[in-house]
């Protein structure tokens, strides 16, 4: 088995740190199912307070959330709005067609993020024999679009647009608080345009798994009634839930450190002959940058750097992702960077 020192891959390769750790051991716990796990209920409430919703459900994955989400709102042959990098879309084993038998629509935004008027230009007029459209969803932060944070004032467009239509909103808050510190809009105010959104975990956040998704009162008891009928019971899921909690006292704030080393880390492969990459782009904690010209696909970059003890992610023919988190320093990400160098470097001499 290779020995991976520095991750790169995904920040949902995170450990949970000793004081998450610790957390966790000492949580209180109960029946999850019956709201009597104090450790549950206090993350709940946490959450409800941060962005300003009635109710919440704690729940094993974000892909969960969203697939629950598209239960409630959609009924068999309803249509979703989406961009064309969606996690929904793309990367949930077609769960919308299997669960919720809804047909999805992906809009061809700029780097994951639509407008309000590609979501009208999008909205069918609805005949017998159309799908009905139902839903707008939208990714914060969006991942395949490069970490790219969607603006307050963009998301309350699209939510007047989607209104004006009867159309519900859904976000899937995949990076979300990786948004609220990038742009220093509130939670709050990302969430409140919302139906349904969820928060995830066991990514920047740094938890070993687990989402919350919230809603009003009616849609949170619908989603508990999915959520039995998916399997979700967790019964004493305290300890899961305690380093959420423990997450949003103590990891929230640091993610400003995993976007400095984005940015550090994409400087840095910017440097590197033939390899392509708009350091601009940088927002958050993803970086994206494309191997084409040094004769290499990413799967044989990706392969080559494992020799090196690190790991980025290959997502697509030449298009590599490399992803910060709390688990990655500074200096690692500049000996991930030499590595990445010694390959294409290596390659070109061969």
């Amino acid at each position: 088995m290779t020995d991976i020192r520095i991750e790169l891959h995904s920040d949902t390769q995170t450990r949970p740190t000793p004081g998450m750790r610790k957390a966790m051991a000492d949580a209180a716990v109960g029946d999850e199912q019956k709201g009597e796990d104090p450790s549950v209920n206090k993350l709940l409430d946490m959450a409800k307070e941060l962005f300003g919703k009635e109710d919440a459900v704690f729940l094993p994955s974000g892909t969960m959330c969203n697939q629950i989400s598209l239960m409630i709102h959609c009924r068999p042959g309803d249509e979703v709005l989406c961009d064309k990098t969606a996690h929904i879309w793309s990367t949930e084993g077609g769960g919308a067609a299997v669960f919720a038998g809804s047909l999805i629509r992906p809009i061809d935004g700029e780097r994951g993020v639509f407008t309000a008027q590609q979501v009208e230009q999008n909205i069918r007029v609805v005949r017998r024999h159309t799908p009905k459209p139902r839903l707008v969803s939208i990714e914060q932060t969006s991942n395949s679009g490069g970490g790219t944070v969607w603006p307050l004032e963009t998301i309350r467009e699209v939510e007047a647009m989607a209104r004006k239509h009867g159309l519900a909103m859904h976000m899937d808050g995949a990076r979300l608080m990786n948004a609220v510190v990038a742009s220093n809009v509130s939670a709050a105010d990302f969430a409140a345009p919302f139906d349904t959104m969820w928060l995830d975990l066991s990514k920047g956040l740094g938890c070993p798994f687990g989402a919350v998704l919230l809603g009003s009162k009616a849609v949170i008891e619908d989603a508990w009634q999915w959520k039995q009928r998916m399997g979700g019971a967790m019964r004493q899921a305290g300890v899961i839930a305690a380093a959420g909690t423990y997450a949003l006292e103590n990891h929230v704030r640091r993610l400003a450190e995993d976007h400095a080393n984005a940015k550090f880390f994409a400087e840095r492969v910017a440097e590197i002959p033939g390899i392509a990459i708009d350091v601009n782009t940088v927002e958050t904690n993803l970086v994206f940058f494309d191997v084409a010209k040094t004769g290499l696909t990413a799967g044989q970059v990706h392969d080559r750097l494992l020799e090196h003890g690190v790991r980025i992610g290959a997502s697509g023919g030449t298009r590599m992702r490399a992803v910060t988190h709390l688990d990655v320093s500074r200096d690692q990400l500049a000996e991930a960077a030499a590595a990445l160098s010694t390959v294409v470097v290596e390659a070109a001499a061969a």
